[in-house]
């Protein structure tokens, strides 16, 4: 099998890639020209780098020049206005056209939690979406116009609703990275009263996730990428805090309260594709603590 790969780099892109490589994939990676992250997957056996920037997807049958039988579109710019996240609307349709062009009888895409808005019940993938941020808005729209286009030229087409990850290739400027670090170093680390419901996916497990989507998911439906397990995230803080690292201190804001709170099904991709996640989250901390410093806790 071979699968193009877009935004293959990131922090769920390189996971997925890893994955596909051990599954005996061969792999497209579109990434970006010059970044560092390229170097997480750059020696990676049956691994193909092309780069290309957002702008510039409407010239990937070009750029790959070579038929795939999937491809995974991962990639997305930042910003945080309208005017910032429409450009991942053409980049998203453009990557629908590439995947035509190309061969691909699958089109799989990642969209995200953001999706839905605030929610205080239990979020299906037949929950209406509310979407509140501009990225979640941008990212509803590009599902609703590539199922459209997918469905004119005759390809399967899939979309992935990632709740929160976390592991290797995580980014600092996340909480959990922060925190983690923080509490290494001794010092206190301010949240919010943190009584939400939250539900984390480790990054192996979320990747495989999206693999079983692309080869059993079922052709024009949505799912949510997460575990199913879900707890107030004072449960995972304070498991981090009292199971794993126990310096430093954690201060809550008792007063904050939040406005989303995330409790989602896992029941539909379970049932359609077989796949469950594997790593606790305990387990998947100490991974992450062990891949970022290079020795165990």
């Amino acid at each position: 099998m071979k699968a193009i790969v877009t935004g293959a780099a990131g922090f769920l892109g390189a996971n997925l890639v890893e994955e596909l490589v051990k599954k005996d994939y061969k792999v497209i990676a579109v990434v970006r020209a010059g970044s560092a992250h390229n170097n997480r997957i750059r020696n990676l056996k049956g691994v193909r780098l092309v780069a290309a920037e957002l702008i510039e997807y409407d010239k990937l049958p070009e750029l790959v020049d070579e038929n795939a039988d999937i491809l995974y579109h991962l990639t997305w710019g930042g910003g945080s206005s309208v005017r910032e996240q429409q450009i991942n609307i053409s980049a998203t349709l453009a990557a629908v056209e590439a995947a035509e062009q190309l061969g691909c009888r699958r089109f799989v895409a990642t969209g995200s939690q953001a999706e839905y808005g605030a929610h205080q019940e239990l979020i299906t993938e037949e929950t209406t979406p509310h979407p509140f941020t501009a990225y979640g808005a941008t990212k509803l729209a590009a599902n609703v116009l590539s199922k459209v286009r997918t469905e004119v030229l005759g390809i399967d087409w899939i979309w992935d609703r990632v709740f929160s990850v976390y592991g290797k290739y995580e980014p600092h400027g996340r909480m959990l990275p922060d925190m983690i670090e923080a509490l290494r170093q001794g010092e206190t680390f301010h949240l919010s009263a943190c009584t939400q419901n939250w539900d984390y996916i480790f990054s192996t497990d979320a990747a495989k996730a999206v693999i079983a989507t692309g080869e059993r998911g079922k052709s024009g439906e949505i799912y949510n990428v997460t575990t199913g397990e879900y707890h107030p995230l004072r449960y995972f803080t304070e498991m981090v805090h009292k199971e794993i690292i126990k310096n430093g201190e954690l201060e809550y804001d008792e007063n904050e309260h939040p406005k989303v709170s995330l409790q989602a099904s896992a029941d539909k991709i379970i049932n359609d594709t077989g796949w469950k996640p594997e790593v606790e989250f305990d387990d998947g901390i100490n991974r992450y603590i062990e891949w970022k410093i290079g020795r165990s806790v």
